[in-house]
């Protein structure tokens, strides 16, 4: 039994919603430090594509900052300097040629090595997920657990192909190159860092309102992406209740506020180029003039001058690099802080005793307390015996516990207190996997996957022959639908079976809980999203599926429940009546009281 096929109870304190949000803020991570150190980890797993990088970043640095000297020297050499002007421009040229190749080389590894550090981050995150407790990701939005296989992921990609260099061979080119103009003359190198100290300023002013106006547009563009949602899938709610207008105004402010954020965000990112050309241009003109005066006076020559030109320039790309990458960093280290926050979450025990293999299963509630939260109890010292073969109807106003009974026997949860009994083995000690294997369920809202009708068969028991699954389809009598399909079992369902009809794939999940020929089957509303004609279809399916198996049934229409063996009502966690159809209505208690406002119209 998979996990996508979890019970979601009423009583549950937070409920899975669709949609997410993507378009989220700038994050920071609680724990900078300890997430860094665990993604090395990862890294360390790479080492030689690490020392690969590291040895090309550093050839690269080296050829970058190394070639502007050489082009002093050509330029020392043209005003009338001693040396080979050809070998000069050559070694010029091959500098210049080898730093872009390094360049090039650089931006192959660093994506080859994100994407192996990625793969080893998703393919431990999808293990981790498939064996999530259903707890979790029953009070988890399933968009969150999505996000962070996506969209964190993705952040944690981008950065190391892309930011981590930058920043790796950003550091090494700042640091030679102040070497190096101290080096050829340190009164300009001085002179020239009072440009690098105002770009340095004006980047950090104009970055810090751009990151402002670019979270402020990312989370009106998620709203607005969520307008869009809300009116396309409900849209005929919309339509029902003549609200397009009111929808219309909402989009509208909604764009307004993105349009506004957007022109300013624009409007400061646009901004940003000019005053870097501005500030570039007056590091031009002090190098220019001041570099001219200490020419006149043979403290440099007019090489030096080229150089600092070349070198002022070659400074402050870095640190622009650095600046727009810091905020891509801090998402990304955030992102895996989620990431690994995930992968901390504990798994489901899946060790435990194997279970006794028996032709029939009897099951047994012995005292059992159960709540989601502390101190907020939804089973109240709850006793139920189903015995092997017999057939028990759970009925209740919604909140009362139905579903939680079966959350309980399938393991989904463990309980606070009592015992559950199959066969007389406490299920706390036998193995999930061997529970899951012998009880099946067919949900109110049943899912398919997008494969053939063949494979979903076979997805409650893989090993499943072509006369099993026959079989399986003859007692669900969903045998002559699939014959009528074109492709009859191979035929491929789309979109969770939305090319087949509601009964239709309801009759598919019977069909597939019944490939498994489990020992006890559990029915949770099987028939409440159908019309009534559908419903006795399926109705006769069940009977023959339910024929001496142990099953458990919770649903709210009569024709379900009334020829059970057993009904048992619940109400705030504790049985208050149970018995037969017959005997709770003569009784006129709880029971005939719920047929009386629920299950009359459907009286059969």
């Amino acid at each position: 039994m998979s996990a996508s096929r979890q019970l979601v109870d009423k009583n549950l304190p937070m409920m899975n919603r669709r949609g997410s949000n993507r378009f989220r803020e700038v994050q920071h991570a609680k724990d900078a430090k300890g997430t860094l150190k665990r993604i090395w980890t990862y890294f360390a797993r790479e080492k030689r594509l690490i020392c690969a990088l590291v040895c090309i970043v550093i050839v690269g640095t080296v050829c970058g900052v190394a070639a502007p000297s050489i082009q002093a020297r050509g330029v020392d050499i043209i005003a009338g300097g001693e040396g080979d002007l050809m070998r000069t421009v050559v070694l010029m040229l091959s500098l210049y040629l080898s730093y872009t190749l390094c360049q090039f080389i650089q931006t192959l590894i660093s994506g080859h090595l994100s994407q192996r550090i990625v793969k080893h981050l998703r393919s431990d995150l999808f293990s981790k997920i498939v064996d999530l407790p259903i707890s979790y990701l029953d009070r988890h939005s399933h968009g969150d657990v999505m996000s962070r296989m996506t969209n964190d992921i993705e952040n944690i990609s981008t950065t190391v192909s892309q930011a981590l260099p930058s920043l790796a061979s950003g550091a090494l080119i700042i640091a030679g190159t102040t070497i190096i103009m101290f080096v050829l003359c340190y009164q300009l190198a001085i002179l020239s860092f009072i440009s690098i100290f105002l770009t340095i300023k004006v980047t950090r002013f104009l970055s810090g309102k751009v990151r402002k106006f670019s979270r402020s547009r990312q989370s009106l563009l998620g709203r607005l992406n969520g307008n869009v949602e809300e009116m396309v899938w409900g849209y005929r709610t919309v339509v029902s209740f003549n609200q397009q207008k009111e929808r219309t105004r909402t989009f509208a402010e909604t764009s307004d506020s993105l349009t506004r954020a957007g022109i300013r965000q624009d409007c400061f990112s646009g901004v940003m180029g000019p005053v870097m050309n501005c500030i570039s241009n007056l590091s031009f003109v002090i190098i220019a003039v001041f570099g001219g005066y200490f020419a006149s006076r043979g403290m440099i020559t007019l090489g030096v001058i080229s150089a600092f030109i070349v070198y002022s320039r070659q400074f402050a790309r870095p640190i622009n690099e650095i600046s727009q990458v810091y905020g891509q960093l801090q998402t990304a280290i955030a992102g895996a802080e989620r990431v690994f926050e995930l992968l901390d979450v504990e798994s489901e025990d899946m060790e435990g005793e194997a279970l006794k293999e028996e032709k029939q299963a009897a099951v047994s509630f012995r005292g059992v307390d159960f709540s989601y939260v502390k101190n907020r109890s939804v089973l109240k010292n709850f006793s139920l015996e189903v015995p092997a073969g017999k057939r028990v109807a759970l009925v209740g106003a919604t909140g009362s516990g139905k579903t939680t009974v079966v959350n309980l026997l399938m393991r989904f949860y463990d309980i606070d207190s009592g015992a559950i009994e199959i066969n007389g083995q406490d299920i706390s000690k036998i193995r999930r996997a061997d529970i899951r294997r012998d009880v099946a369920i067919v949900l109110q809202d049943t899912f398919l996957f997008s494969s053939t009708i063949r494979e979903n068969l076979r997805y409650s028991h893989e090993g499943a022959t072509d006369e099993e699954i026959e079989r399986a389809m003859r007692m669900s009598r969903v045998d002559g639908m699939v014959k009528s399909l074109p492709l009859g079992l191979d035929t491929v369902l789309e979109a969770s079976g939305s090319n087949i009809s509601q009964g239709q794939r309801q009759l598919v999940a019977i069909a597939r809980a019944f490939a498994q020929d489990p020992r006890i089957l559990i029915l949770d509303e099987a028939t409440s999203n159908v019309d009534t004609r559908t419903e006795k279809e399926i109705q006769k399916a069940i009977e023959h599926v339910l024929k001496n198996r142990t099953s458990i049934i919770i649903a709210h229409r009569l024709s379900t429940i009334r020829d059970a063996d057993m009904i048992v009502v619940l109400d705030g966690g504790t049985i208050v009546e149970r018995g037969r159809h017959e005997e709770l209505i003569a009784e006129r208690g709880r029971y005939y009281e719920l047929y009386m406002t629920q299950f009359r119209g459907f009286a059969t």
